[in-house]
């Protein structure tokens, strides 16, 4: 089974996914974050604080998802936070910028890979393309891909909540 819960920054939508995930004994986080700045760590501290104690054995993996298969227990619970880290690490890579298709077809590979993997899969995403800007080209190419990639999610998974001022609202029913 899997759950995409989306929103837009600080909009709950974390703390709502780990709800979803209350009761399970085993469970991991899968963390998609690099910690590349100091805004980057305090959110990367304020997450592990917010998850402390609520049994989660976190997995960093901010690259190639589908390599996380190799340490989860098969039919596993897990919480995988936040694609659009995912797809940003996909695309900008130490190497150079990879081409937004290329980015959206390996994450919608990998968590499908996953997907097939665990019992319980949430999935986490912010929204794009709701501030109405227009911004340069490398922006609105890793937009694209986010959009494209939580478009596939949403068609995979059996449901969808979107979190707004930490209020669920379901959009596609489980």
């Amino acid at each position: 089974m899997m759950t995409l819960v989306i929103g837009g920054s600080g909009s709950g939508k974390s703390g709502y996914a780990e709800s979803l995930l209350d009761g399970y004994a085993e469970k991991y986080y899968v963390a998609t974050m690099l910690a590349e700045d100091e805004e980057a760590r305090k959110k990367i501290g304020r997450h592990r604080a917010l998850r402390a104690g609520k049994g989660f054995v976190t997995i960093e993996q901010p690259r190639n998802l589908a390599e996380v298969v190799k340490s989860l227990v098969k039919e596993g619970v897990v919480l995988l936070e936040c694609v659009s880290n995912l797809v940003a690490n996909e695309m900008f890579m130490p190497s150079g910028i990879v081409p937004e298709e290329v980015v959206a077809h390996k994450v919608l590979d990998d968590i499908c890979t996953l997907s097939e993997v665990v019992e319980v899969l949430v999935v986490v995403s912010n929204n794009v393309f709701e501030d109405g800007i227009c911004y340069d080209e490398t922006t609105m190419a890793y937009l694209r891909a986010l959009a494209t990639v939580n478009t596939g999610i949403a068609r995979m998974a059996d449901g969808v909540t979107e979190v707004v001022v930490g209020i669920p609202i379901v959009v596609k029913e489980q």
